[in-house]
């Protein structure tokens, strides 16, 4: 039999957590192959949180209860990935909030996604069959909505609906292993971290449908502009995506300005001056990949280097027959004098999607 351990951090949660405690060991007889675990991370409540969790650990055995100082979702939930896997040994861990908000009839449908072979099930509000409160204001939809559409643009991952929600299940090797990672993060972008961890550590991801209640005790603690903040400055900074924008825009510096002193001071042939700038931004663009936008995949040992570096332009020579060919085609049909419009809507429209892809299916493949 497997052992789930469902964790569910608190902060002055006794309206919610006795009838939580109750509905998620209800949850038992439905998944008969696994053994239901709950603990508890109360941050010192003041409105006798713990005290009713104590309670209910005459009655239930596998409730168990973490006390620690109050710092954060995040800290809470590390604390608790820690104290499971110090004591508890689960082979998965399931998360969930204590005001309500998620319900526990889904737990077996987590469980049975898990089954089918997933290591990270998401929770997700965005997908058919999933929805987030009719009365939550404007503001905060924009806030919940616009938070998920800008991770998923920012890493380049449409095909995960949902980045924000806390309610997931995580086998124990990609909790363990994300420790290091997420311990870095507090607030609700810690939530973010670890699906980025995971996918970055090949993890099979899925989602379920889940419908968002409204918390029937107490408030949020969401602070709207230090979760904005913080999504934003980790999505800038972990995507490598937005790295690769970011070397592709130093490639384009490089190209174009060896292309005008080669082109405008130097009077060379347009397609060699190309060439040359073309080949020049390529070296430039293998080195800061490499080294940045890729660090997480990034090549190893010199004659994998030098190979996928060989690899590596043969593939982008492709760019460079395309940006050579295609500018002297438009200076063919409309003139030499604006090469350098033509330069920029080849690099845009073609040259980085084109790179993009095959950069990624043949250079920094995944480990």
């Amino acid at each position: 039999m497997r052992k789930v351990v469902i964790i569910a951090p608190t902060y002055n949660e006794k309206g919610s957590i006795e009838h939580l405690i109750e509905e998620i060991f209800d949850q038992q007889k439905k998944v008969t192959n696994w053994e239901i675990n709950i603990l508890v991370v109360d941050s010192h409540s003041t409105d006798g949180t713990a005290e009713a969790v104590k309670k209910l650990q005459k009655k239930h055995s596998g409730l168990f209860l973490m006390e620690t100082e109050k710092e954060g979702l995040g800290k809470a939930y590390l604390r608790g990935f820690n104290y499971c896997e110090e004591k508890l040994s689960p082979y998965l861990i399931i998360q969930i909030d204590a005001d309500g908000q998620h319900d526990p009839k889904k737990i077996p449908d987590f469980i049975k996604k898990i089954e089918d072979g997933a290591d990270f099930v998401i929770g997700t509000r965005y997908s058919k069959g999933g929805s987030i409160p009719k009365n939550w204001g404007f503001h905060r939809k924009i806030l919940s909505i616009g938070a998920n559409i800008f991770v998923r643009i920012g890493f380049m991952k449409p095909g995960v609906t949902e980045w924000t929600n806390g309610f997931r299940a995580m086998k124990s090797w990609v909790v363990k292993g994300s420790l290091e990672h997420i311990k870095n993060f507090s607030g609700y972008v810690f939530q973010i971290a670890m699906i980025d961890y995971a996918l970055k550590h090949n993890a099979k991801i899925a989602e379920i449908p889940v419908d968002f209640k409204e918390r029937k005790f107490g408030i949020s603690k969401i602070n709207a502009f230090q979760y904005s903040s913080q999504t934003v400055f980790y999505v800038l900074n972990h995507s490598s995506f937005i790295k690769y924008i970011f070397v592709g825009l130093s490639g384009f510096v490089i190209d174009f300005g060896i292309s005008y002193v080669g082109i405008e001071k130097a009077h060379m042939i347009v397609w060699v001056a190309t060439v040359i700038s073309s080949e020049t931004a390529i070296v430039s663009n293998f080195l800061l990949n490499n080294f940045w936008s890729f660090s997480h995949k990034k090549l190893e040992g010199k004659f994998n280097f030098l190979v996928s570096f060989l690899k590596f332009n043969l593939v982008s020579s492709g760019s460079v027959v395309i940006q050579a060919a295609g500018i002297q085609l438009f200076v063919f049909l409309f003139g030499r004098k604006l090469w350098y419009l033509y330069k920029v809507l080849i690099i845009l429209l073609v040259i980085i999607p084109y790179s993009y892809i095959l950069y990624n299916k043949f250079i920094w493949k995944n480990k």
